[in-house]
């Protein structure tokens, strides 16, 4: 197998991972060498985190069952940035001092070379770099193990934990301690993050849209914040040119692209969302058979998502369908165009962003309608008071939180008020709530939005004054139509 002149002499291809000699090309294309290695150093590093208190805390746990031995455990931002290192070993201490693995230093792929909290950075997965696996030479005196940290409540990459010890230290465990040590931090900052809930983890579901069982958009969709970014698309596809949808998460990306390509063409949508780190190859293997096939689009979302070799493999096997293929049989979508890797972003000829919902105001009303219909399978009233609320919450989740919200209350009447809208929308953004607030501003949201309900009863019912139903109105930024708080 071929491997860039580059690459580490002495490790062998053939033990070698796909992962590993992914990084390695990744490493030649930044620009670095076998003796180069370009650490950059901050001044600055933010020990007044989350992730650096629970990851802290978490490590210092695990010092005390390996302390006679000569591992130092580190935590890092997503960006690689060393924020803290624990190790009682002088002598490696020094000698990681010397190589600049040391808090304030970046230490990614692109400033290291291959590497184990870069490469699990890059992945978004457990990795194991041994030795001669390094890609810069400096480097190969050590066994890196190194696992993301995932951020409880967006279940993206937080940060990572690294272990390192000398290369000739048996490693068996050092893995499993990682991946340990990475869990146990996020279970602890979800515990003093003020409880809420942890997102689901990527599945890599693959679903299949056939034109022929699909009506044409209604005018309900196509609202006056999408047409124009609907049309440009549109007439992107027509012109046989590949496009990546880009938008904050709920957006409606997805929906768009495929509204988008039906109307143009009678052709079969395949929906690829992106899949764990452990089940990118099965991921891969399932869908890209599908590329090229006449009449067969694939939307690939959340591509700044992928893992950094899934990434290559992705562009790869496009590539070779562009190469060959008139109209591009596939559209990507990410956050934004600056988030999206760079193989895949050379895949594409134009760039269409759909605005959040928050600067959407006027396509609540039509979306909230269309949705309800949806749900019952006729129209669905809104009172006044309950549209007006709708239409002034920020909506955090966009779209799809909307259809949510509606799907619930119009599952329950044909006339959706303010007591059937959740505690969120009449709360307005600001810190994440403890649990006991979280209740406490759900049972005076339930009593105000009761038909008929003054501030006055509703206190009565809660066992409180007027002032302090005010007072907590305030706090809890709370704001239904009719009940203002004092200011």
């Amino acid at each position: 197998m071929h491997l860039h002149r580059s690459a580490p002499e002495s490790a062998s291809p053939a033990t070698v991972t796909p992962r590993v000699r992914a990084s390695w090309r990744r490493s030649a294309r930044y620009g670095l060498t076998a003796e180069e290695m370009r650490p950059v150093f901050t001044g600055s590093v933010d020990t007044g985190s989350l992730l650096y208190e629970c990851g802290t805390a978490v490590l210092r746990g695990l010092q005390a069952t390996l302390a006679n031995e000569p591992v130092s455990m580190m935590i890092t931002d997503p960006e690689g940035l060393v924020l803290s290192r624990i190790c009682e070993d002088g002598t490696i201490n020094r000698s990681l001092d010397r190589v600049h693995l040391a808090p304030g230093f970046y230490f990614a792929e692109e400033n290291a070379g291959t590497n184990g909290l870069g490469l699990a950075l890059a992945d978004r997965a457990p990795s194991l770099v041994k030795a001669e696996e390094h890609y810069c030479a400096g480097l190969r005196g050590y066994t890196c193990a190194a696992a993301p940290v995932l951020d409880p409540v967006s279940g993206g990459v937080a940060g990572s934990v690294n272990l390192t010890t000398w290369s000739d230290s048996a490693s068996e465990l050092l893995l499993a301690l990682a991946q340990s040590a990475a869990g146990n931090t996020t279970a602890l900052m979800l515990a003093r993050g003020a409880g809420r809930s942890a997102q689901p983890m990527p599945r890599g579901e693959v679903f299949r849209v056939y034109a022929d069982r699909m009506r044409a958009p209604e005018a309900s969709v196509l609202t006056p914040g999408w047409r124009n970014v609907f049309a440009e698309a549109r007439s992107e596809f027509r012109a046989g040119r590949a496009v990546a949808v880009v938008g904050e998460p709920g957006v409606g990306k997805t929906a768009l692209a495929s509204l988008a390509r039906r109307q143009l063409r009678r052709e079969r949508v395949l929906s690829v969302r992106p899949p764990a780190p452990d089940d990118v190859e099965a991921w891969l293997e399932l869908w890209t058979p599908e590329l090229g096939k006449d009449s067969t689009c694939v939307i690939i979302s959340g591509v700044d998502r992928l893992p950094a070799w899934a990434t290559g493999e992705l562009a790869e096997r496009l590539g070779e369908v562009r190469a060959r293929d008139g109209m591009q049989p596939y559209v990507l979508t990410a956050e934004s165009a600056e988030d999206m890797p760079e193989e895949l972003r050379r895949l594409v000829d134009t760039v269409a962003e759909v605005p959040a919902l928050r600067f959407r105001p006027d396509d609540v009303q039509p979306l909230a309608r269309h949705f309800a219909r949806q749900r019952r399978r006729r129209d669905v009233g809104f009172s006044t008071s309950a549209i007006r609320t709708l239409t002034s919450y920020d909506w955090p989740d966009n779209v799809r939180q909307l259809r949510q919200v509606v799907r619930e209350a119009a599952g329950r009447t044909d006339l959706i008020d303010l007591n059937h809208l959740p505690p969120e929308v009449f709360t307005g953004p600001g810190r994440p709530l403890t649990r006991l607030e979280a209740v406490e501003r759900d049972e005076i949201i339930r009593c105000l939005t009761e038909p008929g309900t003054t501030v006055g009863e509703a206190a009565r019912e809660l066992g409180v004054s007027r002032a302090t139903i005010y007072r907590k109105m305030s706090q809890y930024r709370i704001t239904v139509p009719g009940r203002a708080p004092r200011t």
